[in-house]
C-alpha cells in the first residue's frame, strides 16, 4: 500500500501537463539565471576599462576573477543541502538578495580588494541561485520534458551574458564601467520582491507541510497531490542528500558529471573572463571588445533550440558528447587564425553554441538523471565541483598572459578540456539504471 502511495503521488508530479502554472515558474526562474548571466559577464566586460581607470595590467584582475568563481563554488556546495531540505524559494530569494547587493557594492569599488571581496559576495549568490532556480523548475516539470525545460531556463544565462555585452558597450563610453555593476545589482532586487509574490515552492515541499494557506492547498490540487502527505509518501530528502550520490546506482554518474562541469565551466569561465581582454589587447575599444564577446552568449542561446530535445530523445552520451566535441574546431579557429570582425564574430557566436550550449546541456543532463530528493544537491555539487575549473580558469588565462604567449592562443587548452568532456559524457552510457521514485524503505533511512 505504502508503495502505491509513493507510486501515485510521484506519478502526478512525474507526468504533469505543462500549463499556465509550469510555465509561470519556468519563465520566473529564467529570470533569475538572466540576472546570474549578466553578473558573471560583467566582471569581464568592465576589467577593459579598468586597466586604465586604475593603472593595472590585465593579469592583476586574476584575483578578482579568482576570488568571484570561489563564492560561486561555496555558493553551489551549500545550496545543494539548503534547497533539499528547507526548500527552493528561499534559496533563491536569499540568493538574489546576496547577489545584488554585492553587484551594486562593486560599483563603489576604489581598489582591486575591494572589488575583490565584493565579487566574491557576487558569486556566492550566484552559485546558489543557479541550482536553486534549475531545480524547481525540474519539479514543475514532467519528467518526458525535464532536460528540455530545465535547459530552457538554463538559456536565461546567456541572455544574460549577452545583455551585459551589449549593454556595457552602450554605457561603458557615457557612463563608465560602474553603471554596468548597477545595473546588476538593481534589477535582481527587484526580482525578489516578484518572486516572493509569485513563484510558488516546489510541489514536494508544500505537499509534506502542515498549516497550508489556501493558494498552496489549491496549486496541489491544480496538480492532483494530496496536502500532508508524509516523506514516505513524496520523493524528498530525508537522509543526507549528499550521501545520496554516492549511494547504489549513481556513484559513477556522480563521478562522471563532475569531470564534465569540471571541464566545461574552465572553457566557460576562461571565456567570459579573459575574451574582453584578449579581443582589446588585440585592439578593439573596451567597447567593441564587450560587444564581441557577447556574441558567444548569443550563440548559446540558440542551443536550447535543439539541444535539450535531443537530449531527452536520444540521451546525454550522445547528443552532448557530440556537441562538446564540435566545439573544439571553433575553439582552435579563436587561438590559431587572425580573421576579420565580422568571421570572428560569427566563429565566436558558434563557439558560445557549442561551449555554453553544452555546459546548459549538462546542467539540463544532471536534472534529468537525479531524482527529485537529491536533485538541488546532484546539480549544487556537481556546479560546486565544476567551480573547481572556473577557479582554475582566471588563474591558467592569467598566467598565459603574463608568459608572453599571444592573448588567442590561450585559448587553446580549452580544446583539451572540451575533449575530456566530451568522452566523459559519452562515459555516462554505463552508469545504469535506478528507480526514481523513493521507496518506503529509503524513506526511512
Amino acid at each position: 500500500m505504502a508503495e502505491a502511495m509513493v507510486s501515485g503521488a510521484e506519478d502526478a508530479l512525474e507526468n504533469q501537463r505543462i500549463g499556465g502554472l509550469q510555465m509561470r515558474v519556468a519563465a520566473l526562474c529564467a529570470l533569475v539565471q538572466i540576472c546570474d548571466g549578466y553578473d558573471i559577464n560583467s566582471v569581464g566586460v568592465t576589467v577593459p576599462q579598468l586597466t586604465h581607470a586604475w593603472g593595472l595590467p590585465g593579469p592583476a584582475f586574476t584575483t578578482a576573477f579568482l576570488w568571484s568563481s570561489i563564492g560561486i563554488m561555496v555558493g553551489a556546495l551549500s545550496a545543494g543541502p539548503i534547497g533539499d531540505r528547507v526548500g527552493r524559494k528561499p534559496l533563491l530569494l536569499a540568493s538574489l538578495t546576496i547577489f545584488g547587493l554585492a553587484s551594486l557594492a562593486s560599483a563603489f569599488a576604489d581598489s582591486l580588494l575591494f572589488l575583490t571581496v565584493a565579487r566574491f559576495f557576487t558569486g556566492l549568490g550566484i552559485g546558489g541561485a543557479f541550482p536553486g532556480a534549475a531545480t524547481l523548475t525540474g519539479d514543475y516539470a514532467p519528467r518526458r520534458y525535464r532536460a528540455t525545460m530545465i535547459m530552457a531556463t538554463f538559456t536565461g544565462a546567456p541572455v544574460g551574458g549577452f545583455i551585459c555585452g551589449q549593454l556595457a558597450g552602450v554605457l561603458l563610453p557615457s557612463f563608465g564601467w560602474p553603471s554596468v555593476y548597477i545595473v546588476g545589482g538593481i534589477v535582481p532586487l527587484l526580482l525578489v520582491v516578484a518572486l516572493a509574490l509569485w513563484l510558488p515552492e516546489s510541489p514536494r515541499f508544500l505537499a509534506t507541510k502542515g498549516n497550508l494557506t489556501p493558494r498552496e492547498t489549491a496549486l496541489l490540487q491544480r496538480l492532483d497531490i494530496r496536502p500532508g502527505q508524509s516523506a514516505a509518501t513524496i520523493d524528498v530528502a530525508s537522509g543526507n542528500p549528499i550521501k545520496m550520490l554516492f549511494g547504489e546506482g549513481y556513484a559513477l554518474q556522480t563521478v562522471l558529471l563532475w569531470i564534465v562541469f569540471f571541464c566545461s565551466l574552465m572553457n566557460l569561465f576562461l571565456f567570459a573572463y579573459w575574451l574582453p581582454e584578449v579581443l582589446h589587447l588585440g585592439g578593439m575599444t573596451p567597447a567593441e571588445a564587450a560587444r564581441a564577446s557577447s556574441y558567444r552568449d548569443l550563440g548559446a542561446i540558440f542551443a536550447v533550440v535543439y539541444l535539450g530535445l535531443l537530449i531527452d530523445r536520444h540521451g546525454p552520451e550522445r547528443a552532448l558528447a557530440l556537441h562538446y566535441a564540435a566545439g573544439i574546431v571553433f575553439i582552435g579557429a579563436i587561438a590559431l587564425f587572425a580573421m576579420p570582425y565580422l568571421l570572428l564574430s560569427v566563429v565566436i557566436f558558434f563557439s558560445g553554441m557549442t561551449i555554453i550550449g553544452s555546459q546548459t546541456g549538462a546542467n539540463a543532463t544532471a536534472g534529468k538523471l537525479y531524482p527529485a530528493r537529491m536533485r538541488t544537491s546532484g546539480i549544487g555539487w556537481a556546479l560546486g565541483i565544476g567551480r573547481l575549473g572556473g577557479i582554475a580558469a582566471p588563474v591558467l588565462g592569467g598566467w598565459l598572459l603574463a608568459t608572453g604567449m599571444r592573448p588567442p592562443q590561450i585559448f587553446l587548452s580549452a580544446c583539451g578540456f572540451a575533449l575530456v568532456a566530451a568522452v566523459a559524457t559519452a562515459l555516462l552510457v554505463f552508469r545504469g539504471q535506478r528507480a526514481e521514485v523513493l521507496t518506503p524503505r529509503e524513506a526511512a533511512e
